[in-house]
């Protein structure tokens, strides 16, 4: 349950919410883990305003739309409406991202969940995480970011019809650590969905199966050898690769330093990695030297596993 926050006319809530990372390889629509490059957002409640302000520094939020189809603000909207906040309550928006768009790290989820998170703490009634994953599944059509971002940590996420979506933890090896790159070049979810096949053969799905049963008992356990075998994918990651300039030779690169993980990080053009944390930074480093080589400037992070949302007075 989030706190409900009373707030006085001109008050100012913050919140902070993390970057994702789905799939895992074959956990396609299913899995997401948190990471820590974080998106704040500092909303001042303004009773001269007849609709919400929003102001974008200079970092990755540089690139979001500021109309109609912003998901910040759509998300805004519904957590005021669910938390029955007063029809006149509107906010001065400053934004800051380290979360980069169009790569696969959930800056769209992120977006949605500081919305519906900033609105469901000011209005009287009371609104569940639970409540706000429906919301947010509603506006972004799939829970594998979106459940990470509110939760934290990593979460198999499954809606079923009728019921609420199912939220099973997954429990991590302490002895893991990530590591995350992504080129110049950008992919659209949209175009990232359209080239996947339509259909695909029963020994592809039946073998996703196998994998991420290895996958999850290796995350668990920290077991390298399940972790290599467990992140082999068949429905998304061969369609989506060779989308990727330098995407094969990264991830080639990053298994040759020691990556137990290395895969595409969700439909890309990020690519994730999971390694012990004495040669982290050089799985990363391995990465962003190869895309850097074949596709233009990259960037590479090591972030930590990351806390779900959470609003605090500013």
């Amino acid at each position: 349950m989030l706190e409900t926050l009373r707030l006085p006319p001109t008050g100012s809530l913050r919140a902070r919410v993390p970057a994702s990372t789905s799939n895992l390889g074959p956990g396609f629509d299913l899995i997401g883990l948190a990471l820590d490059l974080p998106l704040g957002v500092t909303a001042r409640r303004d009773v001269s305003l007849t609709a919400h302000r929003l102001t974008l520094g200079a970092g990755e939020e540089r690139a979001w739309p500021t109309g109609g189809d912003n998901l910040l603000l759509r998300g805004l909207d519904a957590g005021l409406r669910a938390s029955h906040a007063a029809s006149d309550t509107f906010f001065d928006l400053s934004v800051e991202s380290e979360i980069p768009t169009r790569r696969g790290l959930g800056s769209s989820a992120a977006a949605i969940v500081a919305g519906l998170t900033l609105g469901a703490c000011v209005g009287p009634h009371e609104v569940t995480r639970e409540n706000l994953l429906e919301l947010a599944l509603a506006i972004e059509g799939h829970p594998d970011n979106v459940s990470p971002a509110l939760f934290g940590g990593c979460v198999l996420s499954l809606p079923v019809r009728g019921e609420a979506t199912r939220i099973v933890r997954v429990a991590l090896h302490a002895s893991l650590a990530y590591a995350v790159a992504w080129p110049a070049t950008t992919l659209e979810t949209a175009f990232a969905r359209s080239i996947l096949p339509k259909s695909v053969l029963l020994s592809d799905a039946v073998e996703n199966s196998r994998r991420l049963a290895l996958l999850l008992e290796g995350l668990r356990s920290g077991d390298a050898d399940l972790l290599r075998l467990g992140c082999e994918d068949r429905l998304h990651v061969p369609y989506r690769l060779p989308h990727i300039p330098g995407g094969a030779e990264a991830l080639a690169a990053a298994r040759e330093s020691g990556a137990l993980i290395a895969t595409i990080s969700g439909s890309g053009s990020a690519l994730f990695a999971i390694a012990t944390r004495d040669n982290v930074a050089r799985v990363a480093d391995a990465m962003r030297i190869e895309l850097d080589r074949r596709g233009g400037p990259a960037t590479a992070k090591t972030p930590a596993l990351a806390q779900g949302a959470r609003v605090e007075l500013a």
